[in-house]
């Protein structure tokens, strides 16, 4: 005869001392496993209230925007600021057609499907189905003869497993934080796309100025080069002096091809982040054009709203935040989960006989259930994911120390190139003067020839290098407004936020994070 539990075991106060009896003895309990100490978890970055930038720099950069709207508005269409309508052009393709952009629209989505997927644990699950079941029974069981029995069936199932301790709300919460992330993930691609097709474009102007002031040199070294071929017929030079003045050419010519290759490639890098093949923009790009004039005040603000407006500082604060949820996810799933389930239906061994009031079949379920032991699977899962949420924390700080960096060398670049561009431009200018003077004294023959290679040798030098300057200028604002966040709207926010953010536990944040 069976075997009945003993009286002790049969009181419901009796059962549950021997659960915790054996949920003691366990040393891998995981229903005692402690949380992490996400309060003790801060971010370790003091933000600056003032750039430490060059002083110059900063006095040119106060007084273009009166207001913080105005300021804002004019980060994010930084680019209009060049007065360069191609240029706008260029980036307003880039904008609609990137590939770069293509897929980071791509990745949103993917993380606005993951959410729903996330989201869609809150309700019940319920199925429908229905069938019929064969039997044939054997002739020891139904009495010598041998009976085939069908029953039919049709019914719903439903299932349901509320979120009593938060799994699912922390998983969503992690979910939509993942969303904002990849949403400003998106923006700073927007960011760096705009910021590269105003660089490669500048690069490009540049090197077709270079390349006109290359040949505009040679063909002046070639006209002293057929005066000089002149003057030594008429016994007024040597043939070292036509010699030298050759040499002097085929120099300059021998930087041309070199330029012309600089200028198809960045033609075809601009195709490229416009989506579109190599070479397409050789006719609207052929012409050399001026380069676009910088401004010469950026309203750059303080650091606190200069890492607000930042995508990629904003994408690394809402990875943080997903990893904090998690954290509290896989900290709930230690204790007890309930299940509901039930289904109602119908049972008949004819179908016709379905949904008749005698055919009905309900039942409904509840099940609690916790572990007691796993071998410390729950408890690693937390280690893991706290981990995670500590390397989060670490790249937060990381990018927040990156962006102040990129700004403050932006803005000694700017202050650099701005003094620079004015030297060089009274150094070309003077070029230009000593090598006329010196053809013209040549001429007279008030000098020797090797004073007219050497001024035409640093007329070149002077005019190319005033050439780069103004794109080292151009490039340094470019590379500001990205450092400022330039080229997206940012989302409204107190301007303390990321100073709040860092004073804040990481439990509290992820709690308070829309």
């Amino acid at each position: 005869m069976p075997l009945s539990p003993p009286p002790f075991l049969r009181r419901p106060a009796g059962r549950t001392l021997l659960l915790l009896a054996l949920a003691g003895s366990l040393g891998g309990c995981t229903l005692f496993t402690p949380a992490p100490d996400l309060e003790q978890r801060r971010l370790q970055v003091s933000v600056p209230e003032q750039w430490q930038g060059p002083a110059p720099a900063r006095a040119e950069t106060t007084a273009e925007a009166t207001t913080e709207a105005d300021e804002a508005a004019v980060l994010a269409q930084w680019w209009t600021r060049f007065n360069d309508p191609l240029l706008d052009q260029l980036i307003a393709q880039g904008l609609s057609a990137s590939p770069d952009l293509r897929s980071a629209q791509a990745k949103l989505r993917s993380a606005r499907a993951s959410r729903d997927l996330a989201a869609a644990d809150y309700y019940p699950g319920l199925s429908a189905s229905t069938g019929a079941t064969g039997s044939k029974a054997s002739p020891a069981v139904s009495g010598g003869s041998s009976r085939r029995t069908t029953i039919y069936d049709a019914g719903f199932d439903a299932s349901w497993e509320p979120d009593i301790f938060g799994v699912v709300r922390q998983d969503v919460s992690a979910a939509d934080a993942d969303v904002a992330a990849q949403a400003a993930t998106l923006e700073y691609a927007r960011v760096t796309l705009v910021g590269e097709v105003a660089r490669n474009y500048v690069e490009l102007r540049t090197y077709q100025e270079r390349l006109q002031i290359a040949r505009d040199n040679a063909s002046s070294q070639a006209e002293t080069l057929e005066i000089t071929q002149w003057r030594q017929q008429a016994g007024l030079a040597t043939e070292l002096d036509v010699e030298q003045a050759r040499t002097s050419l085929e120099q300059t010519r021998a930087t041309i091809p070199a330029l012309v290759s600089n200028v198809a490639a960045s033609q075809n890098r601009l195709a490229v982040l416009l989506g579109q093949t190599p070479g397409s923009l050789q006719e609207r790009l052929g012409s050399a054009r001026p380069l676009p004039a910088a401004p010469r005040e950026i309203a750059v603000g303080i650091p606190a709203d200069a890492l607000r407006r930042r995508p990629d500082v904003r994408a690394a604060e809402r990875t943080l935040a997903a990893e904090t949820a998690r954290v509290h996810a896989r900290v709930a799933e230690r204790y007890p989960s309930f299940t509901l389930s039930g289904s109602f239906g119908w049972q008949a061994l004819t179908s016709g006989a379905l949904g008749g009031s005698g055919t009905v079949a309900r039942s409904l379920a509840g099940t609690l259930a916790a572990t007691l032991f796993d071998g410390g699977r729950l408890k690693s899962r937390i280690a893991v994911q706290d981990a995670a949420q500590e390397q989060a924390l670490i790249a937060y700080e990381q990018k927040i120390l990156t962006a102040l960096e990129d700004t403050e060398n932006a803005l000694a670049a700017y202050a650099a190139g701005r003094e620079q561009e004015a030297t060089r431009r009274r150094a070309a200018e003077a070029a230009r003067n000593a090598a006329q003077l010196a053809r013209q004294m040549y001429q007279a023959g008030l000098t020797d020839f090797q004073k007219v290679l050497d001024t035409e040798r640093t007329r070149l030098s002077a005019e190319d290098s005033l050439a780069t300057a103004r794109l080292a200028v151009l490039s340094a604002v470019i590379q500001l407004y990205k450092a400022l966040g330039g080229g997206w709207s940012a989302p409204e926010a107190p301007a303390d936020a990321i100073a709040a953010s860092a004073a804040t536990p990481l439990s509290t944040q992820e709690k308070t994070a829309p």
